[in-house]
């Protein structure tokens, strides 16, 4: 092996190492959330932010404009069968979750186009479906942004938590075609 290749293979190391480093050391760290009915399988991955003291909604994360749901990365949810979402239905596939946050109501939003870094790139020409649902204040601060899956048989609520706010998503699983 020549100088030349032993430094080409030692740099490409080096390139891996400090990505998985950086992955590690992530402040919002990545999060998954998961839940199964029958042959419908839903997965929402995402990124962490914390309070830190700071004020969220209005402030971090101003009303009335697009934000990514999370931190780094938009949030994105697979599903393995349509489901019905705020009694809309809503394909199987996987979408990025945005969300535009407001006072009184969160609008949120189901969005074909994968891998975007925030919502800096956001199109709502490619939006699946919008759904508007109600804020609940909480006496409970959440420190760090959760989104989590509230499974009940063939219902369920999504749910996104973080300061002292919480918005609830009704879903209904669809139940399985029967064979003949």
């Amino acid at each position: 092996m020549t100088m030349r290749s032993s430094l080409i293979i030692f740099a490409i190391f080096l390139m891996i190492y400090n990505a998985s480093l950086a992955q590690e050391q992530r402040v919002s760290p990545l999060s998954v959330t998961t839940s199964r009915y029958k042959d419908t399988y839903v997965k929402i991955v995402y990124s962490q932010p914390h309070k830190n003291g700071r004020d969220i909604f209005g402030k971090l994360v101003p009303f009335g404009e697009v934000w990514r749901t999370g931190a780094n990365e938009a949030t994105e949810i697979t599903i393995t069968r349509s489901i019905m979402v705020n009694g809309q239905e809503l394909k199987a596939g996987t979408y990025s979750i945005f969300t535009i946050p407001n006072k009184t109501t969160w609008t949120i939003i189901f969005n074909t186009d994968l891998g975007l870094w925030g919502s800096y790139n956001y199109n709502p020409k490619k939006d699946a479906l919008r759904i508007d649902v109600p804020v609940l204040p909480t006496k409970e601060v959440a420190e760090a942004l959760t989104i989590g899956i509230d499974a009940r048989n063939n219902e369920a609520d999504f749910f996104f938590h973080w300061d002292k706010t919480k918005v609830i998503i009704p879903v209904k699983y669809k139940e399985p075609d029967l064979k003949p």
